[in-house]
This record gives structure tokens, C-alpha cells and sequence, in this order.
């Protein structure tokens, strides 16, 4: 890794601030949504590779493309029907013709030209999925020794049916992360279709700076903003300015700041999403203006962050009051939607769980592996001494979460599915397969997993015209699965769903997935995930 200068390398990294360019001379020549990458490059590291050209893990797009016998799950909310024949031509949906009662098959297609057929039969095919939270890259792997593979990042979400994802912060730089995002757009790379937002330093100081820097990243191309914390009078000004622009907003209410702005202000202001849970449960104090902080609280320590943050919901306004319904009601009013990303901070209620999952072993980059290991060096690796006493009340703190979120959702509130993995044990993919299951604790009911992982993620990055369910007109963004999700979400995992084969007798991790449409280019799921234990392999083979 080199020589780094710990001083800043330990500031930096701790809260991937932007902020921490202050200590840099070259602070003044950072372009505008530039400010993480030129952070690590600061420190020694090249910018990342460029994804590859797809290969032999696709095909197409083809003139015409035909699925026959399928069992759909439309994404709306709609029960599964079939059996169907869906017919794309140029990628876009053209026909989902079925027997309607379910009693017969459906109408012959013709096969005829530049015709791909896929055999669907018995088999389940659903919009692909959107992850309304991911991070393409992140500087915390440099503490591992090296910066995010983008090529691993983009099969993993592919492989596990991701056509699009909202990039929150382009943290691998916005001009490298529009680069690779036109590169999908053009069907050259085997990766999700992008939605790219640029990262608001903390430390703007002004309501003027913050305007120019969002027309800049506008002005580049990015697609929204990614909001932290900073003055709350910076902070309307980014919210007012992006959307004079037409850009989206996206608020991660960190604890500095979160006291002279919450959930519900940055609503009123004309927020978009709110992410994790930050400035919720500050939105609903009925006793007390701050959150209760022990006295020796620090926010620079990780692990006293987290710590205190698991008894955060259990100082706020009691499930059913009056105050945590006023407060989804006005979210709501506000068109304000969430993106809890429940998944990420799981390990803090299970922590062997999460250093021992499955898919560790042959999808977990090295390198990603000892930046999650505690090191007081690294965002998200803050589990120094993590006991009984954290995780029972992580646990409490999950239920109450899960509960408002259940009730936001119910009062007719947008809920998108998003894992910000890459941080905290949580890998690419696998991470956001696991956060539709903890959809699935929090209440929703297993066709409202699918909405919120298909079209309410569109409706939240304004793209439900084009893509999140699977309707005539709209583009061929479809993931064909052996398994029915909807009894069992563990058949969407890369690795499969670990059961007993009963003819056997042994124990097997039986796999679903078998493609991801994307664009009308069709993804062989299984040999995305040959190519990523591949990646893996490899770089452990050259650490050894």
C-alpha cells in the first residue's frame, strides 16, 4: 500500500468526508464531485480501471427477443400469472400474451429473422431489480489494500438480477462513475444501467458555494445529489437549486448536523429520499431536542457512533402516536421516500452472522475482507468490542425501525429497496438479496418486496416510464428465475438456496437464478458468478 500519511488517511477514511481535503494543498484544483477519489489518489492510489467489454456472459441484443411459458411477477403489486409468452422487439415489450384463465396455453409467437427464444416454462420472470443505494466503489477498501474492482461490483449486482442502480455519492469519482454509465447505456459492459449522484461536501460553506457546485456536477452530467450534513441554510440551498435543475436529492442525516436539520425538515424543503434512518427518530423527540449521547460519546469513534445509535428509536415518539403518525403523514405529504437499507447494519444485531455468511468465502474480495475487519482506520469496520449488551439493543432498535417503516409503507408511503454493501460485511448482490428479506421481517408482504425492489425504485429515480415492471412499452429489464421468490427470497442468492435434495439424501445449495435481461442484452446469471469467484481467486492466488 505504501507510505500513507496516517494523520490523514485516518481522518479521511473514519467518515469519508470530503471534508478531510482540507488538510491538502491540492484542495483548490478538485473538481466538483471529485472530492473522494482525489482523497485517495492524495494518498498513492491510481484512479480504478475501467470495466472490461462484456464477453461470453451475454448476448444480444437481438432484433427479437421471445420468453415462452413464463410465470410473471409484474412488479405492481399484481399476483403472478401464467403461463405467458413475452415478446420484445428492439427492447421494448411488445406483447405479454397468456390464456388469461390460466386454463391453456398461450398463442403460438413466431420465431421467424433475428428471433431468440428462451424456454421459460414453470419458470418465474420479474422486472429486474433496482438497488436505490450503492456505492460503484469505496475508499474505505483502500485500508484493505486496494481500491473496489469495478468489474466485481457490476457482475455480482447483474448476476443477482440489478438492471439499475442509484450510485450514492460516485465516491470512485463523478467523472470516472458518467464514464462507465455511458459505457452501459451503450450495451459495451456487462453492468447495471446508472444513476449517478454527485457527493455535497460537508464542509460548502455557503448557500452560494453549494449552488455552484450542484450546477458543476449538473453541468458534467450527474444525476442528483447525495446530501451528508452541513449548514442548514447550505443544505436548503443544495435542496432548492438541485431541483430547479431537475436533480433528485438524497440525505443521509449525519449526526453532526442532524440537530438543526431532521427528516421532516429536509422534507419540507423538498427532499427526495431519505437514506438509512438518520433524522427519523430526531424528527419525533418529544422530550428532549438531541439524541441522550453518553458522556464520553465521540463521533470520530466509529464504534461510539453505532453504539449510541442503538438506542436512538428507543428515545423517540412511541409507535401509533400521534407524533410518529403525524410525522409519515407529513413524510408522505412531501412525497418523500425511504431507502432503509436494513441489510448494511445487520451486523450489528448478529455480528458472527455477518463475519460467516455463506458467500464469503468465494465472493468476498480479500481485500474487502480486512477493510471490514475492525480498524479504527476504516468507515464501517468499528466493531472493536462488540458484545451481548450492543446487539440486544441493536435488535430492539431494529424493531422499532422495521415498525415505522412497515407504517410509512401502509399509510401509502414509497419504500425502495437499497443495500449500500460494500461496507460492514455486506457484499454486492448477496447484500441486496438480503435486504429484500429484511423487507420481508419489517411486514411487507412478499409481492410489496418485489414492488419496492422493482417499481417503486423507478418511481424514486424517475424512471418508472421506461423500466421497474413488466408492461407493454417498457424496456426488457427482466430476471428469469427457476424458484418462485415469492415463497422463498433465499432462491434469488448467487449461491442458492441450501436445502436437502431429497433424492439424494444429501444437502445442496440448489441455484434459481438463470438470467438478467438488461436493455434487451441477455446476462447468463450463473456465468456472472463464474466470473466473480473467478476475480476473487485470482486475487487471493496473487497475495499468496
Amino acid at each position: 500500500m505504501g507510505q500513507l500519511r496516517q494523520p490523514l488517511y485516518a481522518l479521511c477514511l473514519l467518515g469519508l468526508s470530503a471534508g478531510c481535503l482540507a488538510a491538502s494543498d491540492n484542495i483548490d484544483r478538485v473538481l466538483p464531485g471529485e472530492e473522494s477519489i482525489a482523497m485517495v489518489r492524495a494518498l498513492g492510489f491510481e484512479t480504478p480501471d475501467a470495466i472490461p467489454d462484456r464477453g461470453n456472459e451475454s448476448e444480444g441484443p437481438y432484433d427479437r427477443l421471445v420468453i415462452t411459458g413464463a410465470i410473471l411477477i409484474d412488479g405492481t403489486g399484481a399476483p403472478p400469472r401464467g403461463p405467458v409468452n413475452i415478446v420484445i422487439e428492439d427492447d421494448r415489450i411488445v406483447s405479454i400474451a397468456g390464456a388469461g384463465t390460466g386454463s391453456g396455453l398461450p398463442d403460438a409467437v413466431s420465431t421467424a429473422g433475428d428471433t431468440r427464444v428462451i424456454d421459460a416454462a414453470g419458470q418465474y420472470v420479474l422486472p429486474g431489480f433496482i438497488d436505490a443505494h450503492v456505492h460503484f466503489g469505496t475508499p474505505t477498501h483502500a485500508v484493505g489494500g486496494a481500491l473496489t474492482n469495478p468489474e466485481y461490483v457490476s457482475k455480482l449486482l447483474l448476476g443477482h438480477g440489478v438492471t439499475t442502480v442509484r450510485d450514492a455519492g460516485a465516491l470512485m469519482g463523478l467523472r470516472w462513475t458518467l464514464a462507465q454509465k455511458a459505457r452501459s447505456d451503450a450495451g459495451e459492459i456487462a453492468a447495471p444501467r446508472m444513476q449517478v449522484y454527485a457527493m455535497l461536501p460537508e464542509t460548502t460553506a455557503s448557500p452560494e458555494a453549494a449552488r455552484h457546485w450542484i450546477s458543476s456536477v449538473h453541468k458534467a452530467g450527474a444525476d442528483g445529489i447525495k446530501l451528508i450534513g452541513a449548514a442548514p441554510e447550505v443544505i436548503e440551498a443544495a435542496i432548492d437549486q438541485a431541483g430547479e435543475l431537475g436533480m433528485r436529492t438524497a440525505y443521509h442525516h449525519s449526526q453532526i448536523s442532524v440537530a438543526r436539520a431532521d427528516a421532516l425538515d429536509s422534507a419540507r424543503l423538498g427532499l427526495t429520499s431519505i437514506e438509512h434512518w438518520y433524522g427519523l427518530p430526531e424528527a419525533m423527540f418529544t422530550d428532549r431536542t438531541t439524541q441522550d449521547f453518553p458522556a464520553d460519546y465521540n463521533y470520530g469513534d466509529e464504534q461510539s457512533r453505532f453504539r449510541a445509535a442503538g438506542d436512538l428509536w428507543q428515545q423517540t415518539a412511541a409507535p401509533g402516536s400521534a407524533r410518529w403518525l403525524d410525522t409519515i403523514d407529513a413524510l408522505i405529504a412531501h412525497d418523500t421516500s425511504l431507502v432503509p437499507t436494513f441489510s448494511v447494519y445487520e451486523a450489528n444485531r448478529d455480528l458472527m452472522r455477518a463475519r460467516n455468511k455463506d458467500w464469503h468465502a468465494d465472493y468476498t474480495m480479500p481485500y474487502m475482507q480486512r477493510a471490514f475487519s475492525p480498524n479504527t482506520l476504516a468507515h464501517g469496520s468499528y466493531h472493536f468490542d462488540w458484545g451481548t449488551e450492543d446487539e440486544t439493543a441493536w435488535k430492539h432498535n431494529f424493531a422499532l425501525w422495521m415498525r415505522f417503516v412497515r407504517d410509512f409503507k401502509n399509510a401509502g408511503g414509497r419504500v425502495a429497496a437499497g443495500a449500500d454493501s460494500g461496507f460492514i460485511y455486506s457484499v454486492y448482490g448477496f447484500g441486496y438479496i438480503r435486504e429484500l428479506e429484511m423487507l420481508r421481517e419489517a411486514g411487507f408482504l412478499p409481492l410489496e418486496v418485489i414492488s419496492a425492489a422493482t417499481l417503486n425504485g423507478a418511481e424514486l429515480l424517475g424512471l418508472a416510464d421506461d423500466t421497474g415492471s413488466v408492461e407493454v412499452g417498457k424496456k426488457a429489464d427482466l430476471i428469469i428465475t427457476r424458484g418462485n421468490p415469492l415463497k422463498n427470497l433465499k432462491t434469488l442468492y448467487g449461491t442458492g438456496h441450501y436445502r436437502l435434495n431429497a433424492d439424494t439424501a444429501r444437502p445442496e445449495y440448489a441455484t434459481s437464478l438463470r438470467y438478467t435481461v438488461k436493455d434487451g442484452i441477455v446476462f447468463d446469471s450463473q456465468s456472472l458468478l463464474r466470473d466473480v469467484r473467478a476475480l476473487v481467486a485470482a486475487a487471493k492466488d496473487r497475495e499468496s
